[in-house]
């Protein structure tokens, strides 16, 4: 008990650093996991066994992993898409598993079968990685952004089909058409009769559950969901995994698919980490430095087999080389799903321990260098978050347009709703104002109710000058990401040392930091809430509201000192 305590305090301690480190310099913790894995497992301190029963754990992160997937799973985001999933997507899957099969068979001499699924599992990119690195540098609507979102949104639907297909490959015989043909007709089957009595039922579900008013009934019935679903989709021949993305897409139907994500996300990324712990434990770091030149050759034909593939569909396609280039270092590593297909090989003897091995590790060495890859290749063709050069010409003009005319204007910079707040009031004053945004719906919706808004990364000294800062009389920073905010104070304070900088932070630990940084005023939404909350109460429990308001009143002096005499000195004819 107490080594099995110990082995436990351990494995703790080394997640707490590791994923603390990679969290601090803006990675994927996925990366830590896998790392811990490598370290701790058999082939590193031996501190941590394979054992069916860890097995069994980690593949439920793969079933909460799959369950997100498919709340994320959206018809209409699909059809908006279609030309970009299921074109580029398609071409980049099919290409690279044929590419990758072929390798595999004539290269490393093995069968067809082992190609075709090393094949599948390389054709497969990191959602994880790639999606938060785009989010984070403000790129996915940019061109590159969106065909590469495209080619992952194709990648996960097509998970679904991988996992019935390897089965199948793996089925004894020479007839393989019979078996996918009985592999598919089955799945078709299981799956139309639980997506059509999961429509039936979910919303009705879910309805019940939240008139008990209970986040913890809530969650329990979400587990018990999913859980049930992967139970008959496994006692059906199919897949765990399969069973929870149905679950997840019947969610996403209902009212309820936020909430449920919110809630899920702890036990998905727990889970989730203990897999990528799993698969950094099977890892033989002997056997890699033993065979480091096949390694480095397949990690060489992998990353650079992959980019050229993609860049040469992009090229068909007619995207710009700038662009074409990114997209094509996003999607040039391996992905979490792959290590769920080639882990699958495995236990269904598809490819043998060599085999396994050597894919296996060229995989993670393209995760692990994935980040750098696309930081360097946004930096190699001066990436402006916009995509081509030819297309960032064409959208700084059409942010100059928008603000030709204006003088003594305000720049709001991101329009949710506190941006939308802000235009409003400064409509009502008659204070001429443009807005930038990256959201392109937000963008259309807002511009139909004939708000001055443009497509614009406003952390871009191009940008701002387009939106003619240069003349502006302020600018408002309203992003929720405190490290983005900064950047645009910095950039801002760098071209208009005297304009007044008004930047929203979501609470009041990144004051100094916008401050230090050049904001001229930082206003923290908890700050604003809990003075409202506090006067509410105060009144509510019986103290005379000019007394309340005027407690407010004295924090809100000794916070914002561009508003100081206002709050300190009455003001005649104002009641309170």
């Amino acid at each position: 008990m107490h080594d099995k305590l110990f082995l436990l305090v351990v494995l703790l301690t080394a997640a707490v650093v590791l994923v603390g480190t990679v969290r601090r310099f803006r990675l994927p913790s996925m990366l830590a996991y896998l790392a811990i894995g490598m370290a701790l497992g058999p082939h590193g301190f031996a501190l941590l066994a394979e054992s069916a029963e860890v097995d069994s754990v980690a593949e439920f992160g793969v079933v909460f992993l799959m369950f997100s997937i498919g709340l994320e799973f959206s018809l209409k985001r699909l059809q908006a898409m279609r030309a970009l999933v299921f074109g580029l997507g398609s071409a980049q899957m099919a290409l690279t598993a044929i590419g990758t099969g072929l390798v595999t068979a004539l290269v490393y001499d093995q069968g067809w079968r082992s190609g075709i699924a090393v094949g599948l599992a390389v054709a497969m990119s990191s959602t994880a990685i790639v999606a938060r690195m785009l989010s984070d540098r403000f790129e996915l609507h940019s061109r590159s952004g969106r065909q590469t979102m495209g080619v992952l949104l194709f990648q996960d639907l097509a998970v679904a089909p991988c996992l019935i297909l390897l089965p199948a490959l793996a089925a004894p015989g020479d007839d393989l058409w019979r078996s996918l043909s009985i592999a598919a007709l089955q799945a078709a089957a299981v799956l139309t009769l639980l997506i059509w009595v999961g429509k039936q039922l979910m919303g009705r579900v879910f309805d019940v559950v939240a008139r008990v008013r209970s986040n913890e009934v809530l969650v329990l019935t979400t587990l018990w969901i999913v859980v049930s679903l992967s139970f008959l989709t496994a006692k059906s021949g199919l897949s765990l995994a399969l069973g929870a993305f149905v679950a997840g897409m019947l969610i996403s139907e209902t009212v309820y698919r936020h909430h449920v994500e919110a809630d899920i996300r702890p036990f998905r990324d727990i889970l989730l980490g203990l897999f990528f712990v799993t698969i950094g434990m099977m890892l033989d770091l002997h056997y890699v430095l033993a065979n480091a030149h096949k390694l480095v050759l397949a990690v060489l034909l992998l990353i650079s087999g992959k980019a050229l593939v993609v860049l040469l569909i992009a090229r068909i396609a007619k995207t710009p080389l700038a662009a074409s280039l990114r997209t094509a270092a996003q999607l040039a590593q391996a992905g979490e799903f792959g290590l769920v297909l080639i882990e699958l090989a495995r236990q269904l003897r598809l490819i043998d321990s060599s085999a396994f091995q050597i894919t296996l590790s060229a995989m993670l060495l393209s995760m692990f260098i994935a980040p750098f890859l696309i930081n360097r290749s946004a930096r190699l063709s001066g990436d402006l978050g916009r995509g081509d050069w030819a297309h960032k010409a064409t959208a700084i003009h059409n942010i100059a347009v928008h603000s030709m005319d204006l003088g003594q204007h305000v720049v709001i910079c991101g329009f949710g709703r506190t941006g939308d707040r802000i235009a409003e009031f400064l409509a009502l004053e008659n204070v001429p104002f443009i807005a930038l945004d990256v959201d392109p719906q937000r963008i259309i919706e807002a511009s139909a109710k004939g708000i001055n808004i443009v497509f614009g990364n406003a952390d871009r000294r191009e940008v701002l000058q387009a939106a003619g800062i240069a003349r502006a009389r302020a600018v408002v920073v309203t992003y929720p990401e405190a490290h983005s905010a900064e950047r645009v104070v910095r950039i801002v304070r760098a071209a208009r040392p005297d304009i007044p900088i008004v930047v929203r932070t979501s609470d009041d630990k990144d004051v100094a930091r916008l401050k230090a940084a050049g904001a001229t005023e930082v206003i923290p939404e908890v700050l604003e809430s809990s003075l409202l909350i506090a006067a509410e109460t105060l009144v509510q429990a019986g103290i005379p509201m000019r007394h309340a308001i005027q407690h407010v009143r004295t924090v809100r002096a000794q916070r914002y000192a561009s508003l100081r005499d206002f709050y300190e000195k009455p003001h005649p004819g104002r009641q309170d």
